[in-house]
């Protein structure tokens, strides 16, 4: 009997699951929104923060963030950036098609810890993508949460995601959204300068405010030293790592950190854990 239940823990890990393509939303000349189901109708049952590994026989498989919330299934979103075999093979499914899907995989945002807290998302580019799930879930239980503040950068606005959630969100009492743009633009009349220039006019009650980091690399340790500056503690920093996780089971090793896998122990952190794994390379 063990042994049985053994097998089949190792396929739900390893062997995919059929999923329905319901929806295709394209949202920029790269992006593109995917609504999926699976066949049976059971949920995905994902948390914020997790991701899973979309298979495509005969191309391959790709780790893809959620972009929904666990409140909107049983259908979950995949928001997807056409740069890879698998990515762009996806882009070129239609309606009715069906993809594996294995997972879901990680560690998500800490919602223990965010909650009866201000918590303050800070997203560049297509960070936006894997934060959204934590966005949708804190407002589909808006009185758990303090203050719930945005800031959103991306370099143009035409590299904008979401487009009618943000203006609903612009719109809402529920949350405080601050855009930017990295440089002037003829269509853009917002402000302008990357996402830390938001920071000097932010009002925050630094004891009880969680800071959730999601974007670029090259954009972290900005952020991180204007979230330090405005007396947030580096454990309330909370930060979602890109490494490229092969294998979502800890099995590979692509995306070990000083013998952590982000793929089983993150990809979500806080900076002090962080500041310790690398102080140990």
């Amino acid at each position: 009997m063990a042994q049985a239940c053994q097998c089949e823990a190792d396929r739900e890990l390893y062997v995919p699951k059929l999923a329905v393509l319901d929806k295709v939303v394209p949202q920029t000349e790269l992006e593109t929104l995917f609504q999926l189901r699976f066949e049976d109708g059971a949920p995905l049952g994902h948390q914020p923060g997790q991701f899973v590994q979309v298979c495509l026989p005969g191309i391959g498989e790709a780790p893809i963030s959620i972009a929904s919330a666990p409140c909107e299934e049983p259908h979950f979103e995949l928001c997807v950036r056409k740069v890879g075999n698998v990515t762009r093979a996806l882009h070129n499914l239609a309606e009715g098609a069906y993809v594996g899907i294995r997972g879901p995989f990680g560690r998500g945002f800490p919602d223990d810890q965010l909650k009866g807290n201000d918590v303050l998302v800070v997203a560049g580019g297509i960070g936006l993508v894997p934060v959204r799930p934590l966005i949708h879930h804190i407002l589909c239980n808006r009185p758990d949460y303090g203050n719930f503040t945005i800031l959103y950068g991306m370099k143009r606005p035409e590299e904008m995601l979401f487009r009618d959630e943000i203006a609903e969100w612009e719109s809402s009492n529920a949350v405080d959204l601050q855009l930017t743009i990295d440089r002037p633009h003829p269509d853009w009349s917002g402000h302008v300068g990357v996402v830390t220039t938001l920071f000097p006019s932010l009002e925050l009650d630094a004891p009880r405010t969680r800071a959730v980091i999601v974007g670029p690399p090259i954009m972290y340790q900005f952020v991180i030293l204007e979230c330090r500056n405005k007396g947030i503690a580096d454990e309330h920093i909370i930060l979602s790592l890109e490494r490229h996780m092969k294998c979502g089971v800890g099995k590979c090793g692509h995306c070990q950190i000083n013998g952590k896998y982000v793929c089983q122990d993150g990809p979500v952190f806080n900076y002090h854990e962080l500041k310790q794994l690398w102080e140990a390379i």
